[in-house]
């Protein structure tokens, strides 16, 4: 058990710390703060016409003119970011889900819904890069859409498209039939 005994000082006698044989207890820190941060149309100007995303060339117009300046942004990894649409299919804003490895990228439902969520997003549209260049969406960019449109179906978020970027293409899941 750990203890401490009343410590007297030699300078000062008076001065006690603690009484004696109390328990002490370990320090505990809190955990550490997150921060979410949905970058808002108002922190990236948008012409009118970029801010409606139906299609999956303004979807991937809208990465190429505010993704690749994201402080975060590594054109050598998996970016996965989510698009944040309202009842009218306008941007309202996105956020950088995760940061990948050069193959590979970590995405979890609830990670892709949180700021959805908060943001009360009426549908969202998800997109990540392929640093090979190549935008042919992997057998994991196929199951991880499924599971990705089956969450947002019972959270009422419609998700629009999931689109891969590569260099210079693109690919929609949704045109290649994956969203029946």
């Amino acid at each position: 058990m750990n203890t401490t005994e009343t410590l007297i000082s030699p300078e000062c006698p008076a001065i006690a710390t603690q009484p004696q044989n109390t328990l002490v207890k370990p320090i505990k820190f809190p955990n550490q703060p997150q921060e979410w941060k949905i970058i808002s149309l108002r922190e990236c100007p948008t012409p009118e016409e970029m801010q409606q995303c139906e299609t999956p060339e303004q979807a991937a117009a809208y990465w190429q003119a505010h993704v690749g300046q994201h402080p975060y942004f590594n054109p050598e990894c998996e970016c996965l970011v989510v698009m944040i649409l309202n009842t009218r299919r306008r941007i309202k804003g996105h956020y950088l889900v995760s940061v990948g490895t050069m193959d590979t990228i970590l995405c979890h439902p609830r990670e892709v819904f949180r700021l959805a969520i908060m943001a009360s997003a009426s549908a969202i549209v998800i997109a990540h890069n392929h640093p090979s260049g190549e935008s042919t969406p992997s057998e994991a960019d196929i199951k991880i859409t499924r599971d990705l449109i089956r969450a947002g179906q019972l959270l009422k978020i419609e998700v629009l498209d999931h689109i891969v970027l590569g260099n210079p293409n693109h690919t929609s899941l949704r045109q290649l039939g994956y969203f029946l």
